[in-house]
């Protein structure tokens, strides 16, 4: 039986290793959870009306969604983890008619867009009590998930699967045929390797001789306690200038989230992402003192970027036993567990039809 080490235990790692037959490998997973994007966040999985230009990322974040009936089956997820509830996008006015209409479109090839209908005010704050009544779009096949409680639930299977989880920073090597991992404690050596670190993928790749083109990118949210025990069944909202409503059980309301370039590693949480969230969320809230009303903690976590936005994963050049994923952006609970299945496919089944989904792994890394 082969050795396969997971370098990252967000939610590509731990999706490829819940993934991973086991018959073929034993799995380790190495985890260093400070500043993890994926434990910070919470999001919306609605990807079909992005303006966004590249297709190959289109088709990736679309066939990401398509895989959520297969993830919530394959790993029992409950509703405090996924739930498809439906998504309210607000726009301005004039800009619903074309948005409806760009989602006929795309329900051609993205049958799980689901149900698209035009609401009216009085239909939006039935749908969703915390809007103020205005009409917005309204397409029932966006979900939501929670991604701390995701990982804490595959966490729990792998653990059951008998997969070895490991917590701290590595340091990665290469001797012959083999790659080596080393820990404070302890030097381990695999016969492969799946590097998911996320924004520190280019410190482990430098001892390689690879130049990364990843930044690390600084993200908040807040979470308010309310007394809405109803919420768990309510839409997700996508606010007009990129701010978030993420409803879950038992009142608990998501606002966000910030990008903050200079932010960085930096895990602090800042009073200007308060007013920033504030500024761009109050304009849509039936309470305009909901920031006041309502107690709030912070989620802070640090995304990884590539220069174009995209992300990438593949083998690396000439290195067939080693796969690298990074640069998911804000859109890593879309794309990021189908990423970690399509990687488990690879090692499972040697299969790595992906060329539709990125540009060449060369584009983001150099010696």
């Amino acid at each position: 039986m082969k050795k396969l080490a997971i370098i990252g235990g967000g939610i590509i790692g731990l999706t490829l290793a819940n993934y991973i037959d086991l018959t073929k490998y034993s799995v380790t997973v190495y985890d260093n959870p400070v500043g993890q994007a994926t434990k910070a966040s919470a999001g919306i999985i609605s990807p079909w009306l992005s303006k966004r230009r590249n297709k190959k990322w289109y088709q990736l974040a679309k066939d990401g969604a398509a895989f959520y009936p297969k993830l919530v089956q394959d790993f029992s997820l409950p509703n405090n983890v996924y739930q498809q509830t439906g998504t309210l996008i607000l726009r301005k006015d004039g800009e619903l008619a074309p948005l409806m209409q760009l989602a006929e479109e795309r329900k051609q090839s993205a049958p799980e867009i689901g149900e698209i209908q035009l609401l009216t005010a009085e239909q939006v704050t039935e749908k969703l009590p915390l809007l103020k009544a205005t009409p917005a779009l309204f397409i029932t096949g966006g979900g939501k998930l929670d991604g701390a409680s995701y990982l804490e639930t595959l966490r729990t299977r792998a653990a059951k699967k008998s997969i070895s989880l490991k917590t701290g920073s590595v340091q990665l090597d290469r001797i012959n045929d083999t790659w080596l991992i080393q820990t404070l404690d302890e030097i381990e050596y695999f016969d492969a390797v799946a590097i998911c670190a996320g924004p520190g993928l280019p410190s482990l790749l430098e001892s390689l001789g690879y130049t990364t083109d990843i930044r690390a990118q600084k993200g908040q949210l807040l979470a308010f306690e309310t007394p809405f025990k109803a919420s768990g069944s309510w839409p997700v909202a996508m606010l007009d200038g990129e701010s978030d409503l993420i409803p879950f059980e038992n009142g608990k309301i998501l606002i966000g989230a910030t990008h903050e370039n200079d932010g960085g590693f930096d895990l602090t949480p800042t009073q200007d992402a308060f007013s920033l969230l504030k500024q761009k969320s109050v304009p849509f809230l039936s309470e305009s003192a909901f920031f006041e009303k309502y107690s709030a903690t912070f989620r802070v976590g640090t995304r990884a970027y590539t220069s174009d936005f995209a992300p990438f994963f593949n083998y690396l050049p000439n290195e067939p036993t080693a796969v690298v994923a990074s640069g998911l952006g804000s859109s890593g609970l879309t794309t990021g567990p189908y990423i970690g299945f399509l990687l488990a496919e690879y090692f499972n089944e040697d299969n790595n039809d992906w060329d539709n989904y990125q540009k060449p792994i060369e584009t983001y890394l150099s010696k």
